[in-house]
């Protein structure tokens, strides 16, 4: 691992005053990350309020060019849908900053209960801002599952049967008498992103909704992703990736798991020796890495340049995992905690 000290001399003279009084006066006198306290997600920040997010993204930070070039794609994904304070989907399309943005979750499913749990955002509207985001070329993907308990899929009925709602209330199906909770706004695929039961059926899940592709002319109108725990495999996903019907996959680096989360103890060698197998395992699928704000050692209300923060992710992390072929680009978690930190306004352009 690079020197935080090697860091700072590299930058441009006229930072290096400002750079080091922020890392001294950083609450733990260096570049470290919180741990995240439930269900392996990081607990959300307070809200702090004030306005909406910029419209024009601010270019990144003009760090020194790093010994080796890396294969940047720009590709940032984000998660929208844990924390009402965390602003509209709309708003978040908006920033400039996202590629993707994924709905989380639709969290109740496989015993004939259907649902999703938007953490207070009121579904009005919406419906409108998927087709605002999707008229601007952000994708937007609804997410099964998350830390909830209230899912599974106990039989191969059940995984048929999910497959048909999810069609029918969110994709390009149109059902008499199934509710779609967001009008006819229809999303752009479905993320599957288990962490709870077994793992059994989300095989015959993912060919059943690639099934639909069918329906579609020239085009995917249903692209299957998913975002499976760091430590290889995942056991819950393992059998769906299997399939080879997943055309990216975002690897969670946050969490518990101090093999290779990177706010657990695993700090970027432990990163990079997971993603290494996550890489080689699915050369056909983009691989995303997915990292949270909250873990990457930006405090709450930072001021200044939020860089300063993040020069390991710079100059050790996302140089190991631009190497892979196909590497996607960098996957968020989630919007309220990068809303406050301002995250993404820097790794943007290093994604």
């Amino acid at each position: 691992m690079v020197k935080e000290k090697e860091h700072t001399r590299d930058l441009p003279s006229a930072t290096n005053a400002s750079i080091t009084h922020n890392i001294q006066n950083h609450p733990t006198g260096h570049l470290h990350a919180q741990r995240a306290t439930h269900h392996g997600v990081p607990a959300p920040a307070k809200p702090s309020g004030g306005g909406s997010p910029p419209a024009r993204v601010p270019p990144a930070p003009r760090l020194p060019l790093r010994p080796a070039a890396a294969k940047q794609t720009g590709q940032l994904t984000v998660f929208w849908g844990r924390n009402a304070d965390e602003g509209t989907l709309r708003e978040a399309c908006d920033t400039g900053l996202y590629t993707t943005v994924v709905i989380s979750f639709y969290s109740v499913f496989g015993h004939g209960r259907y649902w999703g749990d938007l953490s207070g955002h009121p579904l009005a509207g919406v419906g409108a801002d998927i087709k605002h985001c999707q008229s601007r070329n952000i994708l937007v993907l609804l997410s099964i599952g998350g830390p909830g308990n209230g899912y599974s899929l106990p039989s191969s009925q059940s995984a048929a049967d999910v497959g048909d709602n999810l069609w029918n209330a969110h994709l390009g199906g149109r059902r008499r008498g199934v509710f779609r909770p967001f009008g006819d706004a229809a999303v752009d695929g479905i993320d599957f992103y288990i962490y709870h039961g077994g793992p059994s059926h989300y095989d015959e899940l993912a060919r059943r909704l690639d099934g639909y592709n069918r329906f579609y002319r020239g085009r995917k109108g249903v692209r299957l992703t998913a975002t499976p725990r760091c430590g290889f495999p995942d056991p819950l996903l393992d059998g769906a990736l299997r399939t080879g019907l997943f055309e990216r996959i975002h690897v969670r680096f946050y969490g518990n798991d101090t093999r290779c989360s990177y706010g657990a103890g695993a700090g970027t060698w432990g990163v990079a020796e997971a993603w290494k197998k996550w890489a080689a395992r699915y050369p056909k699928s983009e691989v995303y890495l997915g990292l949270a704000p909250a873990e990457s050692g930006v405090p709450e209300g930072a001021q200044g340049t939020v860089a300063v923060y993040l020069k390991y992710l710079y100059y050790d992390l996302l140089p190991k995992v631009q190497e892979a072929p196909n590497y996607g680009g960098v996957m968020v978690w989630d919007r309220f905690s990068d809303k406050k930190t301002r995250w993404s306004t820097v790794v943007k352009g290093w994604a």
